[in-house]
């Protein structure tokens, strides 16, 4: 999963979820963006807090969390040996904001 996770929700965990179920293991990066947007105002350090917070109790050992600087693009020149895939989930899931979720926090 590479994501800016802005902050990490439960929509998220639902991706993690079924990528988990799929792979039996999930690495999450977490692209440094704070402060280059107002949707940007956590910073990495918070974000990974956050992240561990919602997953250690459930999922310790089946997941790591990486720090990356600000990936902007994925690139390859030939078959690399895994997939790059949307995943679909219903409304529910889909309607979650991040927006509305940093303004209830008031971190926006």
């Amino acid at each position: 999963m590479l994501g800016r996770w802005q902050p990490w929700h439960d929509g998220h965990r639902a991706l993690f979820e079924k990528i988990l179920s799929v792979a039996g293991q999930v690495c999450i990066g977490v692209r440094d963006t704070h402060g280059t947007t107002e949707k940007d105002p956590l910073p990495i350090e918070d974000v990974i807090s956050r992240i561990h917070e919602d997953l250690e109790k459930d999922y310790a050992g089946k997941y790591t969390v990486w720090q990356l600087p600000n990936i902007s693009g994925v690139y390859y020149g030939r078959d690399v040996g895994y997939k790059i895939e949307q995943e679909t989930f219903d409304s529910s899931v889909t309607d979650i904001s991040a927006t509305k979720i940093r303004k209830d926090l008031g971190i926006e």
